[in-house]
């Protein structure tokens, strides 16, 4: 149950970036709460992550989460067994429940935050043509999600990779907008809706996911984005990890964001070695 670096890193990041907010870790394997020190023993499982009081954790509950959306007569029937990407297509009805319950702002854990996003009801664009569900905020109840909790359900075809997720909010984002153009770098909208550019989110697109894993003569600054994707599902063939000393990409990102990770890593190297 112990989450890799870069999930690790991720979630450190965007603690440090919003340090006012509660930031809450859904995770399967933990036990119910069932105690007033619940948050109190659940930190002593990730002691990386246990000095930052804005992290909570809490047991993924899929059925509580889908209560009282249209999610939950869709989970009642479906067979987990008999789905191509269950894994995917479950989070993606969690992101999409928990934001139509709480609000506030969603985020993959292969997201490394580097600044606060200055809005509360936001989505951004992949590419031209598409919109990403990694990393998406709207307030609690917001109509838009609530289409996407229905489009979910009516229109579900779990064996299209992304089809339940980024395809998903694209349909919606193309029916109540059409899809927003860009001029330049500059964000669009879509009623009360800020459609990020990509450079605010994908500075690197995914087909060159592996740029993380290489040696820069310059680091980027990144300076028109609030967050980097790290395109995790591409690097599961070649699982690609942190190399300590390597001078790549990923490992500047850990040292400048989650540099309490960063020296965990290290620590466990030198005690190891």
């Amino acid at each position: 149950m112990k989450p890799p670096p870069l999930v690790l890193c991720s979630i450190e990041s965007i603690a440090r970036v919003y340090p006012e907010r509660p930031l809450t870790f859904f995770m399967k394997g933990l036990p119910d709460i069932k105690s007033g020190d619940y948050q109190t023993q659940a930190r002593k499982r990730f002691p990386v992550l246990s000095s930052f009081e804005n992290i909570y954790f809490f047991p993924l509950r899929m059925d509580e989460l889908y209560a009282d959306t249209p999610l939950l007569p869709w989970y009642k029937k479906v067979d987990p067994a008999k789905e191509k990407y269950w894994i995917h297509v479950s989070s993606d009805g969690c992101r999409f429940a928990a934001m139509w319950k709480y609000g506030g702002i969603y985020m993959d854990t292969d997201v490394i935050a580097m600044r606060p996003i200055p809005y509360k009801n936001f989505l951004a664009a992949e590419s031209a043509d598409y919109c990403s569900s990694t990393v998406f905020g709207l307030d609690p109840r917001h109509n838009f999600i609530w289409e996407c909790l229905e489009d979910f359900v009516k229109s579900y075809h779990g064996d299209i990779w992304a089809y339940q997720g980024p395809h998903l909010l694209t349909r919606i984002m193309k029916k109540t907008c059409g899809m927003p153009t860009f001029k330049n770098k500059e964000d669009a909208s879509c009623g009360n809706i800020t459609y990020f550019h990509p450079q605010r989110l994908y500075p690197i697109l995914w087909s060159s996911w592996k740029k993380y894993y290489e040696v820069w003569k310059e680091i980027p600054s990144f300076n028109d984005s609030y967050s980097v994707h790290l395109w995790n599902f591409m690097n599961t063939a070649e699982k690609k990890t942190l190399v300590l000393g390597s001078n790549t990409l990923i490992e500047h990102l850990f040292k400048r964001y989650c540099p309490t990770t960063y020296a965990s890593l290290s620590n466990s190297t030198m005690h190891l070695e």
